[in-house]
């Protein structure tokens, strides 16, 4: 047995001899939990219509500032935004790209500033992509999710032999697969021109547990985006002011509530530029940029990220043209998550009472800042499995808990949420379920037998997957996919004239495949059956040159007769011999 093979069977072991030793009232009781997952990083696919069309509803090309918006309010690491334009067709996508630093979101930027339009409109397309990006690259840990900017309406070629059935069918089929992979699509309507098609927008984002917006004007994204964040990073828009420009600067109040506050994110959205100044709590004036603040500005926004800011009074000094209106609103990403003390594991019935404790907490560690507790009214949501019906417990605050009691009304099945909020944001707690049919004993012979029983069915569980395990690992060995995509162009080196990006996704492929296939094995490009790519360890992949033809990276030549390996981002160039060509690759995951 091979060491890695050993090391998993002592962790099999380990897991095994852990179940023996639990109490039996972990296995006795008939309430559960699920981790909190309040401050959980996002996947998100942002699709855009990008049909002529969109001329008439979207002249202002709110879609794209809307899209640079929500880039822009993310957190400033961690999260993941992927980007697909279409129209009958895919026009141009990005992979899933991880914000690591202000250089990602000013590249993502760029991408969606070099976007064009195109002829028709097919909503199936732009859907049907953004779901298999998500399907090929969403990461664990990350709550995946789509925005879609659209005005709901297809025009198809009729050229194309593609009837509006066929379109809606695939539509169809892609929002049932958002729906049964757990993508939720907020959808965005662009009405200018009235025309927008709001009922089809809605039920996309209803079918997928998402949300449906409309807007007409720039000085609307801000509430529609932190809408949807609100379902992400459970936050609240604060309005702060609305001014007309005079062409002198004027103060407005930035109130930082807490010392808990990640990210203060002010959006000051006008339609011609402003300059802003800062001076902190203290009346020192603070440079912007600087460490410690950053400013990204488009033609309807300008955003300005507090980072880890000072609580109390800030004065945001902003300078528009004269006449010009200026809306300025504030958007919190704060450090924090609403915890809920265990819940007693024993069999309940109508009447019994359960005292609910809950707190906030920062970095998995209980808030000791009682003063943020204190400013927020908490509840107990209670749902009725059995019937549906839903109801509230108030909770009280002593300053660093909330706290109350609930008194089970039936033999039913119940779901508890406690949330808690103030102005600028919420939190809620994961989900607890109750179950008071009873039928459960919580001492004596049966909850012995109970944990037998459970042992038994755990060790089975963990044995069927140490089988599988190892049979995964021998079919992976024998026929090993492929992650990601890669972007390619081809260079006439005689005009100096580039192909149109080509993006091919590598996920069909298995074991190995040359980059023929990859240009669609065309005649004059045959080769490059002589470059051949085969999968990789950590989502890498192996280039290997066969032939004689020159393969560059950053202009300098590599040997990859070898074999050379390939991460996420690397680009590379392969000169051609037989044509006056030059292949032009980026893979992407």
């Amino acid at each position: 047995m091979s060491r890695r093979n050993t090391s998993f069977m002592y962790i099999l072991l380990a897991l095994v001899l852990c179940l023996t030793q639990l109490p039996s009232t972990m296995f006795a009781a008939s309430a559960t939990t699920s981790p909190n997952n309040s401050t959980t990083s996002v996947d998100a696919v942002l699709v855009l219509d990008a049909s002529n069309s969109m001329k008439s509803s979207d002249p202002q090309q709110l879609g794209s500032e809307a899209m640079k918006l929500f880039i822009d309010m993310l957190p400033s690491q961690g999260d993941r935004v992927g980007i697909v334009s279409y129209t009958d067709r895919i026009e141009r996508e990005k992979a899933l790209t991880a914000i690591q630093s202000a250089d990602d979101k000013t590249e993502l930027k760029s991408f969606i500033d070099g976007l064009t339009r195109g002829a028709y409109t097919d909503i199936s397309v732009g859907m049907k992509e953004a779901v298999t990006i998500l399907q090929d690259n969403a990461q664990q840990g990350h709550e995946p999710m789509i925005v879609l900017f659209a005005d709901g309406n297809n025009q198809l070629n009729s050229n194309s032999g593609r009837s509006n059935s066929q379109a809606d069918t695939d539509l169809n089929t892609a929002v049932e697969q958002a729906k049964k992979d757990g993508y939720p699509v907020y959808t965005i309507g662009l009405n200018a021109d009235g025309k927008l098609n709001q009922e089809a927008l809605k039920k996309i984002a209803d079918d997928t547990g998402g949300k449906s917006f409309v807007t007409t004007s720039a000085e609307e994204l801000p509430e529609i985006l932190s809408e949807i964040f609100a379902a992400h990073q459970e936050v609240n828009v604060v309005p702060v002011d609305s001014i007309t420009g005079n062409g002198q600067f004027q103060d407005v109040k930035i109130h930082i509530p807490n010392a808990n506050v990640k990210e203060a994110n002010i959006s000051i959205m006008s339609s011609e530029a402003v300059e802003v100044k800062l001076v902190d709590p203290s009346g020192n004036a603070v440079a912007v940029p600087s460490d410690k603040v950053s400013m990204s500005t488009s033609k309807s926004y300008s955003l300005v990220k507090l980072l880890s800011p000072e609580q109390g009074d800030w004065t945001l000094q902003v300078k528009g043209v004269d006449q010009d209106k200026i809306d300025i609103n504030l958007v919190f990403n704060y450090n924090l998550e609403l915890a809920l003390d265990p819940i007693p594991t024993k069999a309940y019935s109508k009447g019994d009472k359960i005292d609910i404790v809950s707190y906030l907490t920062s970095g998995g560690q209980k808030l000791t800042d009682n003063s943020q507790a204190s400013s927020m009214k908490a509840v107990l949501n209670v749902t009725d499995v059995d019937t549906g019906t839903t109801s509230q417990v108030p909770l009280t605050t002593d300053g660093s808990e909330f706290k109350g009691t609930f008194e089970v009304p039936d033999n039913h099945v119940y779901q508890l949420v406690a949330r808690a909020e103030e102005q600028s944001f919420y939190r809620e707690t994961a989900p607890v379920t109750i179950d008071a049919k009873g039928g459960v004993s919580g001492s004596g012979e049966q909850a012995g037998l109970g944990l037998m029983t459970w042992i038994i069915i755990a060790v089975v569980a963990l044995l069927v997957l140490a089988g599988l395990w190892f049979l995964l690992s021998f079919l992976k060995k024998r026929n090993r996919g492929f992650v990601g995509q890669i972007v390619i162009e081809i260079r006439d080196e005689n005009t100096g004239e580039r192909s149109y990006p080509q993006y091919k996704k590598l996920t069909t492929f298995r074991g190995k495949f040359n980059l023929h296939q990859l240009v669609q094995l065309a005649p004059e490009l045959k080769e490059t059956e002589n470059i051949v790519f085969t999968p990789s360890s950590n989502d890498r992949i192996m280039i290997r040159n066969n032939a004689d033809n020159v393969i560059e990276k950053s202009a300098r030549a590599i040997d990859a007769s070898k074999g050379f390996e390939l991460k996420s981002g690397d680009r590379i160039t392969i000169g051609l011999r037989q044509v006056d060509k030059t292949i032009l690759l980026e893979y992407l995951t």
